[in-house]
């Protein structure tokens, strides 16, 4: 057994009592309570997910097992670059700890064996027309190799529900270590004229995608940090809650992983880091060949605001403060790209965009969230296909939604079920709450 699996096991047995006595002893302790605001508003802040890899708190930003991004990026081991690989960020949401340089070399070797794509999956994305959306590839490429699943084999054969993580995790981890390839196969199929990079059997996760994209140095940098900027932002936003959903029902990994794909997909959630640069470029042209500064830029975000229109990527449903994500990516931008046109309107964006934000006063939160700043980055390097984007998006989501549904086969998590109400229901509750108020005013 592989020592990453072997740990992993040794967690999943000192957790499961933990879980197994609030069930037990404490199951019926109120931790919220649900309004009709939150009924008909998409669920928002009603705390009835549980996940211990990643946290989002309002004001400090995500929480990868406990720890910042920073804390995270500063204890993983090195890689080739600046960057951790992703295969210590791997081991560190599946575990909780941070692994040896060791340990991490055992999974780089371990990601490199499971490597290599089934040769239906490029006759698949081939058949395809070449119009197709590169999300509709991404994930009908998961989709295809369903046949794989060893959870689906062991199931059929029949195991006991406390083993049902065992092959969870090797379907995660056979699914996870193929994706840049895929990924890199479906844009150099799309926008390369079919010709395709062979996989570097040396080289680590995104140090390989790089090379099968056929992009240079630092781009496994860039492949590597955004990847894990990406992978985990707590369990309810549309892909991380469509990943879990669909598993709890015991549909394999690959169901689940391609369902969240397609909830990624959409413009409120992954797509928006493809329309953020659109707009980006834009309104540099608004500035009509001007350098940007505060001056000129404060009034184009002002017209933008007065005509009615929005500034994308300000802004995040539960965040109330600059996105730690952004933060990183903008550290990225400073050292490699200070200098660039699309970053210098991107940076002086940063600088003003929060007090007209907040002096337009219709904005609770008037920061950045990740996707001001990503589509840059990507740009810089070359990879100028946005609507290609939200595949790297996907790549990076897998790592976290991967890693917690093999912890929910772990603890047993049973089929998500919520309850359902009538419009009519609603009304009567706010007719009585009415009724209660005016009978405590007299």
């Amino acid at each position: 057994m592989a020592k990453l699996k072997e740990k992993l096991g040794a967690k999943i047995q000192e957790h499961r009592p933990r879980t197994q006595k609030l069930l037990k002893e404490h199951g019926n302790v109120k931790i919220g309570e649900v309004t009709i605001a939150q009924a008909i508003g998409g669920a928002r802040g009603v705390r009835c997910l549980v996940t211990d890899i990643s946290y989002l708190d309002p004001f400090e930003g995500i929480r990868f097992r406990g720890m910042t991004i920073p804390e995270t990026f500063a204890a993983l081991p090195k890689g080739p670059g600046d960057y951790p690989l992703v295969e210590s960020f791997w081991w560190f949401l599946l575990t909780g700890e941070i692994p040896t340089a060791a340990e991490v070399d055992e999974v780089v070797k371990d990601f490199q064996a499971r490597r290599a794509v089934p040769e239906y999956v490029g006759q698949v994305l081939r058949a395809m027309p070449r119009d197709s959306h590169p999300m509709v590839m991404f994930s009908t490429a998961i989709l295809a190799m369903e046949r794989e699943s060893e959870y689906v084999k062991r199931y059929n054969q029949g195991m006991k529900k406390d083993e049902y993580w065992d092959p969870t995790y090797e379907d995660a981890t056979n699914l996870l270590a193929k994706l840049p390839s895929i990924a890199a196969m479906i844009y150099r199929l799309k926008y390369k004229g079919d010709a395709q990079i062979a996989a570097d059997p040396k080289l680590d996760f995104g140090g390989n995608f790089a090379h099968q994209m056929g992009i240079p140095k630092p781009y496994d940098d860039v492949a590597r940090m955004y990847f894990m900027l990406h992978s985990d932002h707590e369990s309810g936003n549309v892909s991380a809650h469509t990943t879990h959903l669909v598993a709890s029902a015991l549909s394999d990994a690959y169901y689940a992983l391609s369902a969240g794909i397609n909830g990624l997909a959409g413009p409120l959630h992954g797509l928006a880091n493809q329309e953020v640069l659109s707009w980006i470029m834009k309104f540099q042209e608004k500035l009509g060949g001007k350098d940007p500064n505060e001056e000129n830029v404060k009034a184009a975000l002002w017209d933008t605001l007065k005509a009615g229109q929005v500034i994308p990527g300000y802004g995040h449903a539960v965040l109330r403060k600059t996105d730690p994500r952004y933060v990183a990516q903008m550290e990225f931008c400073q050292k490699h790209l200070p200098n660039d046109p699309l970053f210098k309107v991107v940076n002086t964006i940063y600088k003003v965009a929060p007090g007209v934000l907040t002096e337009h006063g219709k904005t609770k939160n008037p920061w950045p969230n990740v996707d001001a700043q990503s589509g840059v980055i990507q740009w810089y390097y070359g990879l100028k296909e946005w609507d290609f984007y939200t595949v790297l998006f996907g790549v990076g989501r897998a790592i976290g939604v991967l890693a917690n549904i093999t912890w929910d086969r772990a603890l047993g998590y049973p089929i998500e079920r919520p309850k359902s109400v009538t419009t009519k229901m609603l009304e009567d509750v706010a007719s009585a709450a009415i009724k209660a108020d005016d009978l405590g005013s007299d």
